[in-house]
């Protein structure tokens, strides 16, 4: 290893490989009895892993325990079956073992002529998910890194499209419900604060089309150019759905661009629960899907699909004298001109081999177990005096606070939020939080595939004999 060749010789490569595959293998079969959450102060990661990079190399075997000791320790399990917290990433091995293929064959996936076979393959797993999502067979997109570029990537579609990049006086609208990564996307595309209209939620915290009517009519009153609609399909805080069929209607009707975040809920289109819900998603300009949350992918992978593909080139291809060699044929497709990365990653390569191991009727049942889990929760809580359901449980989420009688609002403020870090500390559970209405309340998102009616009993109870325990050390005041 000390002659520069950065080689290992096929024994050593064997060892090595053969011992992280058991690592792996021992972190998933333990993965119950560990911590659901864990953090740990910077203070003491500083002291654990601050040093200069070493001149000389060490041990593998050496180097893996410190790093399953002082690193992987120190972490949430986003995929442990108790963590109901933010939306859980289950994640599976047959994925895990995909990201190590495409890594082990070092695929550049951004031109045809690298990478033809990784991109057909791409290709075809984009229409299983545009198929699923009900847009037509001209729809298509390509896989990012995740919800958040999936949103940047819709919508610098739409400005170009709708706009021709000038997007001076445009506004965009969604409600307050929105995922802040759209105010990010927008921010980076260039529009000020006062470019979105974040409109007031109904009583179910969805999209109100008449509002939206009522906005739309005073800003072009105004001067100002609408132009965009981003619609929910599941939000973070709740699960809810925007009347998608509504808003595409509306949409069609003052030529804006609809695009709706379904980064969360648009795997449950799975489902007849789902598609009922979503009903209309397969009619946005654009969606933004994160198969690395329902469809229980590792980190990263997230999609973007639009109506016209051909969009997404007019957005984003360039072209340059050192790629002339990679424009190819017309049927050739190179997704770096499809969206921001030219370097990218062979993303698809995970998803389509779970699907290919599992079956997509794997799939749809650890969906369906999401909305019963979910559905279940909601009925503890309910049969409960030590809880109130706020939001019902849909698309997999159902919300709640510590409210016995007698508590007033502001202490059950304090030690609903007051429990997240308890469920932390403690490690069996965790849970995150959220505001609706002024008022601090608990999410909880039970759509692991892994976890069963006991987890979710038990982290029930277990949540409530912590708030009992926070109410009488008087945590939170």
């Amino acid at each position: 290893m000390g002659d520069g060749s950065l080689e290992l010789s096929p024994e050593a490569m064997r060892s090595l490989g053969y011992r992280v595959v058991d690592l792996l293998v021992e972190h998933a079969t333990t993965l119950r009895d560990q911590h659901a959450g864990c953090t740990t102060d910077r203070a003491t990661l500083e002291k654990l892993l601050r040093e200069p990079p070493p001149e000389q190399g060490s041990d593998p075997e050496t180097v893996l325990e410190r790093l399953e000791r002082d690193v992987f320790f120190h972490m949430g399990r986003v995929h442990h079956p108790r963590f109901f917290a933010f939306v859980p990433s289950p994640s599976n091995f047959v994925g895990v073992l995909g990201d190590a293929l495409a890594a082990g064959h070092n695929v550049f996936a951004g031109t045809w002529i690298e990478s033809s076979g990784p991109a057909t393959l791409e290709l075809v797993t984009i229409d299983w998910l545009r198929e699923l999502c009900g847009m037509g067979s001209s729809a298509g997109g390509l896989f990012v890194s995740g919800g958040s570029m999936a949103s940047l990537t819709a919508l610098a579609v739409a400005r170009h499209e709708r706009l021709d990049d000038d997007f001076r006086g445009a506004v965009a609208y969604g409600s307050d419900q929105t995922h802040t990564a759209i105010d990010r996307a927008l921010k980076v595309l260039g529009f000020t604060h006062e470019q979105f209209r974040r409109l007031p939620s109904d009583d179910g915290y969805r999209l109100d089309v008449a509002t939206l009517g009522e906005a739309v009519v005073a800003d072009r009153a105004a001067g100002r150019r609408p132009f965009c609609v981003i619609a929910n399909g599941g939000t973070t805080n709740t699960g809810a759905v925007d009347p998608l069929g509504q808003l595409a209607d509306f949409c069609a009707a003052e030529h804006l661009w609809l695009h709706v975040d379904a980064a969360y809920g648009g795997a449950a289109v799975l489902t007849d629960r789902g598609r009922t819900a979503l009903a209309g998603l397969g009619r946005a300009d654009s969606l933004a899907l994160d198969p690395h949350k329902w469809l229980f992918q590792p980190y990263e992978i997230g999609c973007v699909l639009v109506q016209e593909p051909r969009a997404l080139a007019r957005t984003f291809a360039v072209r340059a004298d050192y790629l002339r060699d990679v424009e190819g044929e017309t049927q050739e497709i190179n997704f770096a001109d499809y969206g921001i990365q030219l370097t990218r990653s062979f993303r698809a390569l995970k998803l389509w081999l779970s699907i290919q191991v599992f079956g997509l009727a794997a799939f749809r049942e650890a969906v369906e177990k999401g909305l019963d889990y979910a559905e279940h929760a909601e009925t503890v809580f309910r049969g409960s005096s030590a809880w109130q359901v706020v939001t019902r449980a849909q698309l997999g989420v159902v919300t709640f606070r510590y409210a016995p009688s007698g508590l007033s609002d502001s202490e059950a403020d304090r030690i609903s939020a007051a429990l997240v870090r308890a469920s932390i500390d403690d490690g069996f559970t965790m849970v995150s939080s959220t505001t609706l209405d002024g008022r601090v309340v608990l999410r909880f998102c039970p759509i692991n595939p892994r976890t069963t009616i006991g987890d979710i009993d038990a982290s029930i109870a277990r949540l409530e004999t912590l708030a009992a325990g926070l109410m009488q050390t008087g945590a939170g005041r």
